[in-house]
């Protein structure tokens, strides 16, 4: 089975936060950019195919998961529901250290 891959809106504003966030601390560094913007695709592009490999974020709701993504010293975590119709929903995207990622 493969699942359809699907951004809700607050975690397509959080990818350009996030872009926008590497450019202004890195010098506008595109090239650095661009490859973190990589590794999260890379890691939702797993979720076609293994979506319920990653861990659980909330106990009692084995479909609401988050998968981290590892970049540099850190890296990222992407908050995700899998929804009945063979959807997965990418509610948030977070870097690591950020401290309000639910």
């Amino acid at each position: 089975m493969k699942y359809r891959i699907r951004f809700a809106e607050e975690a397509e504003n959080d990818l350009v936060r996030l872009y926008e966030f590497v450019l202004a601390r890195s010098d506008a560094d595109w090239t650095l950019a661009e490859r973190a913007l990589e590794a999260i695709r890379h890691a939702v592009r797993s979720l076609e195919s293994t979506p319920f490999s990653f861990r659980k974020a909330t106990p009692g709701n084995p479909f609401i998961r988050e998968i981290v993504i590892p970049f540099g010293a850190s890296g990222y975590v992407a908050l995700y529901e899998i929804d009945r119709d063979e959807t997965v929903t990418i509610l948030a995207v977070r870097h690591q250290r950020e401290d309000d990622y639910h």
